[in-house]
């Protein structure tokens, strides 16, 4: 059943002030889990914070609803079928034009084995025929092309098709990462369009518990010289790939270090490496699914992360900016959607994609060299103080709409 008035607002939305309201649209929103709930979650409060009003439309999503001061929760989406959304469009009529709409795009997202056509559809009227200034965050845009895979090609077409539609409704697009514009610019047939990179920030925000942070240590080191080695992830079968060869190098050495796999599907890959392993059961640990202030208190206990990527460490991938944020030395891999700036100011220690001997030299590097572990350390979490915190991307977002809300003055 849906909610007829939204969580945390009042009941007539005329009462909102014009300026600066922010409509969020997106597939997922606490209490569901995921990387584009935190992050929506997490921008929403940004905003709020500056005091523009913000109003989040999701599906219904059982388990405790969050309450977050100034956000708008309206949870009226449903599975995005066209009945829902003409629900949807009628109260967005409700709110003074235009409306700003910045839509959480990533296809799998909405709906309808990941082709939800007439999801894009609905935006393309809300820009062309109610006035709405649509902009798109693209998290992810497409499937590839696979030969000798009918289905995925069929919603690989699909999600083309698609993309053309959102891009004649879009005024603005923001990437996760650079490494998108050229997969989305040629859709956009000719149009003159902005596409502008907004990186994804940490959804891990830092809990600042020395006390926490040493007994959790101790569960896992039983001296000051062991070094704890840690993983964050989801742990799909891409992942694990590659981090399951490197786990098997590294424990062959002597030196004393203990592996800690954190998040979702730790537990179950833990079970699966040491049945085919059996010495590791001593050497890798898992904790499972945590909280963010536990998540916080175990990325801080850790010495060094490893964080190997089949296409390359980028600014989408909220693992490795968590990691990042609490100022961790890591070990990532470089690919096809690296930016360049990985191989700059030396924050991140580099190796190529799938090259394990290359990848575990450099853990081992670090793993014996404590200082070198402290100054890794430090260049990271200032490089994302620099470039990646949340105020950042929320001063940009703002900044764009100031010099929209001017354009239209004139």
């Amino acid at each position: 059943m849906q909610n007829d008035v939204a969580e945390n607002v009042v009941a007539n939305p005329r009462e909102w002030a014009a300026h600066a309201c922010w409509h969020l649209v997106t597939s997922e929103y606490p209490p569901q889990s995921g990387g584009v709930s935190d992050y929506t979650n997490l921008l929403a409060a940004g905003l709020a914070r500056q005091g523009d009003e913000v109003h989040v439309w999701c599906p219904m999503f059982p388990g405790k609803q969050p309450h977050n001061e100034g956000i708008a929760v309206h949870r009226q989406c449903g599975s995005f079928s066209r009945a829902d959304l003409q629900r949807v469009g009628e109260e967005l009529d409700r709110f003074p034009a235009p409306r700003r709409i910045l839509v959480q795009w990533v296809p799998h997202g909405y709906g309808f084995r990941s082709m939800n056509l007439a999801f894009c559809w609905w935006l393309r009227r809300r820009a062309k025929r109610h006035g709405d200034r649509v902009e798109l965050m693209v998290h992810e845009p497409s499937l590839p092309f696979r030969w000798l895979s009918p289905r995925q090609n069929a919603a690989a077409l699909i999600h083309r098709l698609m993309t053309m539609v959102l891009l004649s409704a879009a005024s603005q697009v923001w990437m996760s990462i650079p490494g998108w514009e050229p997969r989305l610019r040629p859709y956009a047939l000719g149009r003159q369009l902005r596409f502008d990179w907004l990186p994804i920030f940490s959804n891990v925000p830092i809990a600042n518990d020395p006390v926490s942070t040493r007994e959790i240590r101790g569960r896992y080191v039983s001296d000051g010289d062991q070094v704890l080695i840690g993983h964050f992830g989801t742990f799909s079968p891409v992942i694990t790939a590659l981090l399951e060869p490197i786990l098997c190098s590294l424990a062959g050495d002597s030196t004393g270090q203990v592996f800690l796999l954190m998040g979702k599907g730790s537990e179950q890959f833990r079970r699966e490496l040491i049945g085919k392993q059996p010495g590791l059961a001593a050497l890798v640990r898992a904790t499972g699914q945590l909280s963010a202030d536990e998540l916080s208190h175990h990325l801080s206990a850790c010495d060094l992360l490893i964080q190997p990527y089949p296409d390359g460490v980028s600014s989408r991938r909220t693992s490795f900016m968590a990691g990042l944020s609490h100022g961790k030395p890591i070990v990532t891999t470089t690919g096809e959607l690296t930016e360049a700036l990985w191989s700059q100011g030396n924050a991140v220690a580099l190796a190529p994609s799938g090259d394990t001997p290359a990848f575990v030299d450099r853990v081992r590097q670090l793993r014996m060299d404590a200082s070198e572990r402290l100054r890794a350390g430090a260049a990271a979490r200032q490089l994302y103080q620099e470039r990646f915190d949340s105020r950042h991307i929320i001063t940009t977002l703002r900044q764009a709409q100031t010099a929209k809300d001017r354009q239209c003055a004139f």
